[in-house]
Order: C-alpha cells, then sequence, then structure tokens
C-alpha cells in the first residue's frame, strides 16, 4: 500500500489516498520517491488540456530509490538512488536505434492510454500519467526510464534534472547549438526559462534579452544576469527592442519556454536571418501555430522543437547533476518552496497562478 494524490476528476481537487500497487510487471522496477516537481504541465494535465485519463496519478518527473524489481529488471538497480526523467530510453524501438531517445517508443508509441500502476479502494485500476506518476509514495516505472545518479547533492534538488534542467540545458547545447559569443533571447522566465537562462550564461552567450511579462519572474531574470529583460506586452515594440540591441539584425538563438502560440510566433521574429529557434512549451492539445511566411521560408531561420532537451539520459543527466554541484546551475531562483503530499492541490494552485516558480512535493 501507498499514499498517492489520484487525478480521479478533470478539474477536481486531487484524491489523497491509500493505493495498492500493483506487483511489478517484467521489466519494471519500484521506486521509493524521494521527490517531484509540480510543473506548468500538471497543472495543464489537471485541467484536462492534454488529454489525460482518470484515475490516473500525475506527476511526470521524479527522483527516488528503487526498492524492488520485477522479473528481467536488472537486480543491481536495488537500493540505488535513481532520477525518472518525462522520457525513457528502451534502446530498442526505431528512435532509440537511430540516435533519438528523446521520442523513444517506450512513451510516445502509446498513445496516450498509460500503464496501469495501482488499484484504489473502490477496485479501479489507477495509471501512472506520462508513464511516471510521481505524486505518489512508490512508483511502478520501466527499468527503461530509471537512471542512477551519483551526487552528494538532496533528492529535492536533483529532481528537477528529469524535466527542467534537461530540457533547459539540452535545449541550449544540444538543439541550438550555442557557440560562444552568440545572442539569445529566451521567452519565458518560469521554470524551463530560468534554467536556459543559467545554461546560456554558463556556456558562454553573449548578450541574453529575456520576455516576461510577469514582474517577479524578470527580477529573477535579472539577478541571474540578463542583460534586457522586457514584458513582452507591445510584440512589435519587443520585436524592435532586440533587433536595436543587436545591429538591427535579432538575436542568433531564441529559445520558447512559454507556451502561448503567440510566444512562440514571437521567438521566431526576434530571431537574425539565419537565426535559430528553439520552441519548448505548449498552450493545449490540438493548438496551431501561425508563422510569417517570409521569414521562415525565404531568410534561412531554423526552427527546432525540443523532447527533453533532446538529452541522452544515460550519460547527460549526471553531467548536468554536475553542473549543479560546482555552481554553474544555481537551483535556489527556480527552485519556490517544497509540499507535502497532503498539499498537492496547494502546489497546483500556486503553480497556476505563477507564484511558484517551482515548487516540489517531497515525501
Amino acid at each position: 500500500m501507498a499514499r498517492a494524490g489520484v487525478l480521479r476528476e478533470i478539474g477536481r481537487p486531487f484524491s489523497i489516498e491509500e493505493v495498492e500497487l500493483l506487483a511489478p510487471a517484467a521489466g519494471r522496477v519500484i521506486v521509493r520517491t524521494h521527490a517531484s516537481p509540480f510543473c506548468s504541465t500538471d497543472v495543464k494535465n489537471w485541467k484536462g488540456q492534454l488529454y489525460k485519463i482518470p484515475p490516473t496519478i500525475l506527476g511526470h518527473a521524479s527522483i527516488g530509490e528503487v526498492v524492488e524489481v520485477g522479473p528481467g529488471a536488472p537486480a543491481a538497480l536495488v537500493g540505488r538512488r535513481v532520477v525518472v526523467p518525462g522520457t525513457p530510453e528502451c534502446g530498442a524501438c526505431y528512435y532509440c536505434s537511430i540516435g533519438e531517445p528523446w521520442q523513444c517508443g517506450e512513451l510516445f508509441d502509446l498513445g496516450g492510454i498509460y500503464p496501469d500502476v495501482a488499484r484504489g479502494a473502490d477496485g479501479a485500476l489507477i495509471s501512472c500519467a506520462g508513464c511516471v506518476g510521481g505524486y505518489a509514495e512508490l512508483m511502478s516505472i520501466s527499468a527503461n526510464q530509471v537512471f542512477p545518479i551519483d551526487s552528494d547533492l538532496p533528492s529535492d534538488v536533483l529532481s528537477m534534472l528529469g524535466c527542467g534542467v534537461s530540457t533547459g540545458v539540452g535545449s541550449v547545447v544540444n538543439i541550438a547549438g550555442l557557440r560562444p559569443g552568440e545572442s539569445v533571447a529566451i521567452v519565458g522566465a518560469g521554470h524551463l526559462g530560468l534554467w536556459m537562462l543559467q545554461a546560456a550564461r554558463a556556456f558562454g552567450a553573449g548578450r541574453i534579452f529575456v520576455i516576461e511579462p510577469h514582474a517577479g519572474r524578470r527580477a529573477i531574470a535579472e539577478r541571474l544576469g540578463a542583460d534586457l529583460v522586457l514584458d513582452g506586452v507591445d510584440g512589435e515594440a519587443t520585436v524592435a527592442r532586440v533587433q536595436e540591441a543587436t545591429g538591427g539584425r535579432g538575436v542568433d538563438i531564441a529559445l520558447e519556454a512559454a507556451g502561448p502560440t503567440a510566444a512562440q510566433r514571437l521567438a521566431v521574429r526576434l530571431t537574425r536571418r539565419g537565426g535559430r529557434t528553439v520552441l519548448s512549451g505548449f498552450e493545449i492539445g490540438g493548438a496551431d501555430v501561425a508563422l510569417p511566411q517570409v521569414e521562415t521560408a525565404l531568410q534561412s531561420r531554423q526552427i527546432l522543437s525540443t523532447q527533453n532537451g533532446h538529452v541522452h539520459m544515460r550519460t547527460d543527466l549526471q553531467r548536468y547533476a554536475g553542473l549543479l554541484e560546482r555552481g554553474l546551475l544555481d537551483p535556489k531562483p527556480v527552485y519556490t518552496r517544497s509540499y507535502a503530499l497532503d498539499e498537492l492541490d496547494l502546489a497546483r494552485d500556486r503553480s497556476g497562478s505563477l507564484e511558484d516558480v517551482c515548487g516540489i512535493v517531497v515525501f
């Protein structure tokens, strides 16, 4: 038995209840949860904007200790502290075989029908949304989605590796391919954008521009070293300011970390001819993005997308933990506060209202 925050109805308070964890199937492991961030993605899931099917346990990234393994799973994992990121690496599907594990079929070929991991007191089977289900004392996870981590850092800090840190750093390094001295614009200074800002600074960006309507988050971006921070309310004026500060051209790299389709359009417009834009946010399932045709078709602008920063989890997570250990990435401006499982609704509300940059549910 384990306590879990179960989403039983879209848009209704979480049900904090005892659930009976199913015995681990072949290739799965049981992880005792240490900490799971509450991210804007989970707010969208709670609202039903990404088609999750109740009853289910939200929480799409986590960290904990492996306490049991199912048939065929490596026994050596027992007792290891592991990061549980939002994406598995099965090593066998088409995407893993061509070196693109961030699109692993073990997650994306499921069509949104996730494994059942527990049974409620009413007898109903409960799934793990996104194949993680981090808002529970115990998680049933594919052995292909747990990655041992060696670090002296506390688990609440390391829990951010599997979503914000991996996507933020990976967007800068793996996808945008930042070269020292290049100018960068970041649209959105929340959980993801602030990691992008820190990564851009750590890996040698030139001028960094941040566009963020929330005054508190603009202040954090300034403290983290952004050269120019704009509220972005007037899109035309924002583009003009950035172009003026870059010799009339626009930035080399734009990183979108906001979600609204208008933010993605703005990110593209902030780049110079031949510039790169990395899109990472989403507003709601089924949304379409309208992009300026001349800029995208005739001016060599590159539009790239990210899923977990195109990170190779088996190698990159440990490297990113090293960036945290050495102080090149600072969790303090991002990590707002911790919550007990019983405070899950409060964590959701504070995330949705932007009071938290990142709240973390700690067990």
